[in-house]
């Protein structure tokens, strides 16, 4: 902000969000003071660097607030993944797909898989799917398990979350 910006010419956007052009660093900072503000630098990935008059209080909780709603956004969230006991291979991999994406954006993972009738006697043979689903998911992202594999009354669950 003002005396720190390094350019010698600036793109100006004064306090309407009005675009001034390209004007001298020193002539901006005069219009900023002109007007009781502050000249703030609001990108450098460009040249001329764009710079906007406007309260520097202002600017810093406006970046502060946005910051908060992206780091609350996804932190918490639980997804669901619900695996058949037939589950081919392939179905599985997509499974492993959607769930590396809900890993990365930082949710949990609820992983389910329902046992219906006779399935509920081969239970060794779903927790060997789901093993392999854990497997495959654990070569491509890390993970680590928040809630062990539980027995409930429809079937497995179990909670994953990235390292």
């Amino acid at each position: 902000m003002n005396n720190r910006i390094r350019a010698k010419e600036v793109r100006l956007i004064d306090e309407t969000g009005k675009q001034l052009g390209v004007l001298g660093l020193f002539e901006a900072i005069e219009k900023a003071k002109e007007k009781n503000l502050d000249l703030i630098q609001v990108t450098e990935k460009v040249e001329p660097p764009v710079c906007k008059i406007m309260d520097y209080g202002k600017y810093i909780y406006a970046l502060k607030k946005k910051e908060r709603a992206i780091s609350h956004h996804k932190s918490g969230e639980m997804k669901g993944i619900r695996l058949t006991f037939n589950i081919s291979d392939h179905d599985l991999e997509t499974r492993v797909r959607q769930s590396e994406k809900f890993l990365k954006l930082g949710a949990k993972i609820r992983l389910e898989m329902k046992l219906v009738g006779r399935e509920k006697a081969h239970q060794d043979f779903a927790k060997e799917k789901i093993k392999k689903f854990l497997e495959i998911l654990n070569n491509s992202i890390p993970i680590k398990i928040e809630r062990d594999l539980k027995k409930e009354s429809r079937g497995l669950t179990m909670i994953i979350a990235k390292k």
